[in-house]
C-alpha cells in the first residue's frame, strides 16, 4: 500500500515583516509544522504554483547534541526559479516536484519549515503555492504536468535532457559567418546612384504623369 503524505499544518501565507514593522508586498512565506515529537524524514516537496517566480525553503531539524537536543534552521534550497519571466505568464500555474536530490541538506528529522515566496514583477498582486504536500520516503507525488524546466531528474540529467535536439552549436556557427559575408559582398556591391522613376536627363515625359 502506498504512503500518504506526511500530517502537517500549513499556515495560509502572509506577507513578510521588515525591522520596522511593515510588510514587503513581493514577498510571503508559508509556515509548515508537523505533529510534536514527529519529527519527518522529507524525500519531496510538491505543489501546484500559483505565480510565486522564487522559491525559498528553509527546515528546522531536530539535532541530537552531548546533552540535549536542540534545533536549528537550515537552507536546504535557495531562490529556485519557478518561473523563467516574472512579468510573463510562463510557469506561473505549473506543478513542481522538489526531490531530496535536488536539496542542498540532509532533509531529515525535521520539525517545521519555511517556504519563502518571492515575485519582484507588480503584475501579480496575488501568488502563493496551491496543493502542497510534503512526502515522506516511499511517497511521490502522482504524475502531472511538470514545470516548464523542473522534474524529478538530477541536474546533470535534466541538463542533458534540455540539450537534447538542440542544432550543433559549430554548424549554426558555420551558417550565421556564412550570411555574414554574403551581406557584406552584397553590400560592397552594391550601387549608389540614384534611380528615378520617370525622369529622363532630369526632365519628365508628361505621358508618364497622371492626372486627376
Amino acid at each position: 500500500m502506498a504512503q500518504q503524505a506526511a500530517p502537517c499544518s500549513i499556515r495560509t501565507p502572509v506577507p513578510l515583516q521588515v525591522g520596522d514593522g511593515s510588510s514587503d508586498p513581493g514577498v510571503r512565506v508559508i509556515d509548515v509544522t508537523f505533529p510534536a515529537a514527529t519529527p519527518q524524514n522529507i524525500q519531496e516537496i510538491s505543489f501546484r504554483n500559483f505565480y510565486t517566480a522564487f522559491l525559498t525553503v528553509k527546515f528546522q531539524q531536530l539535532r541530537p547534541t552531548a546533552t540535549k537536543k536542540s534545533k536549528t534552521w537550515r537552507t536546504c534550497v535557495r531562490n529556485l526559479p519557478l518561473m523563467p519571466i516574472p512579468h510573463m505568464e510562463e510557469g506561473s500555474q505549473d506543478y513542481v516536484s522538489v526531490c531530496r536530490q535536488q536539496m542542498a541538506c540532509a532533509a531529515d528529522n525535521v520539525t517545521s519549515l519555511r517556504l519563502v515566496l518571492r515575485q519582484p514583477s507588480p503584475v501579480w498582486l496575488s501568488f502563493t503555492l496551491e496543493e502542497l504536500q510534503i512526502n515522506p520516503p516511499g511517497r511521490q507525488s502522482p504524475q502531472k504536468p511538470c514545470s516548464w524546466w523542473l522534474s524529478r531528474l538530477p541536474p546533470g540529467e535534466e541538463l542533458q535532457k534540455l540539450h537534447k535536439g538542440l542544432p550543433d552549436p559549430e554548424r549554426v556557427s558555420s551558417e550565421v559567418q556564412r550570411m555574414w559575408v554574403l551581406t557584406e559582398v552584397m553590400r560592397s556591391t552594391q550601387s549608389t546612384a540614384a534611380v528615378g522613376r520617370f525622369d529622363v536627363d532630369g526632365c519628365y515625359d508628361i505621358n508618364l504623369l497622371s492626372y486627376t
